[in-house]
């Protein structure tokens, strides 16, 4: 397990990266097998941004080839500059209808679709191109005014509205839990996400697709896995601290809450 210690330093080499994806990995199977889950149900998304790309190519090759970036034009570059590498790009920041071109033509998914006018602008570039994208619908599970995401109640409604974009292939639902250290309250985000699923699937499981969660991240993912997650998003506990100051986002071991 990787030391308090270790999480603040900043991982360079592959060897670095390859003890950090293990750990990662290791607590992710260790809290599948706590509630009687399979660790392979669960995806690890390695969250990349503001990460330089000399540090990504070694994190790849350590083995972390799904790569998640918040901001596009950031991805667009890393898109770009690592091109020689086997990597899968997921946007997984609040999208702009006028960034909807460049998603279309640069990622695997899109963990953050919220509205018809993204998904009109989405679908209508993806259909030029002639490809579909992989998405997941954000939800606003804790109320907090700070994060994007539709409210659950609107949920129904989207979900039959999105029917008429035939190139986004829905693979489930998104969320961000609660800012807080109490544990309680963040399940209760996970918790709401599933049962959101849940009640979508038994209404017409054709609308969700294989029905994914994606929810916990580097402080609360173990969480996250725990209360049914198939795609945690960690960026911090592999690549270590931002240059943002970001230490109210630790895990609570570490004197926060949560990191992505």
């Amino acid at each position: 397990m990787t030391s308090e210690t270790e999480i603040s330093t900043v991982p360079q080499s592959v060897d670095d990266f390859a003890r950090r994806l293990a750990d990662v990995h290791d607590r992710m199977r260790m809290a599948a097998e706590k509630v009687g889950r399979d660790s392979s149900e669960v995806r690890l998304l390695a969250v990349s941004k503001t990460v330089a790309e000399d540090r990504l190519r070694n994190a790849v090759a350590a083995g972390a080839h799904e790569l998640g970036e918040n901001k596009v034009q950031e991805a667009a570059r890393k898109h770009q500059t690592l091109a020689d590498l086997d990597i899968a790009w997921a946007i997984i920041g609040h999208l702009q209808t006028n960034k909807a071109r460049t998603v279309a033509e640069i990622a695997s998914e899109f963990q953050a679709l919220d509205s018809t006018r993204v998904a009109e602008a989405l679908d209508r570039r993806l259909q030029a191109l002639g490809r579909g994208l992989a998405v997941y619908i954000q939800v606003n599970t804790s109320a907090e005014e700070s994060k994007s995401g539709l409210i659950p109640e609107d949920v129904p409604g989207f979900l039959k509205q999105l029917r008429a974009y035939s190139s986004l292939q829905v693979q489930g639902f998104m969320t961000l839990a609660a800012n807080t250290r109490d544990e309680q309250r963040v399940r209760s985000c996970f918790r709401m996400l599933r049962r959101i699923r849940d009640e979508a699937r038994d209404s017409d499981p054709d609308l969700v697709g294989p029905g994914g969660l994606s929810m916990g991240m580097s402080g609360d993912f173990e969480l996250a896995i725990e209360e049914g997650s198939t795609v945690v998003r960690v960026g911090q506990a592999i690549f270590g601290p931002r240059p943002a100051p970001h230490t109210s986002y630790w895990p609570a071991a570490f004197g926060g809450h949560r990191a992505d």
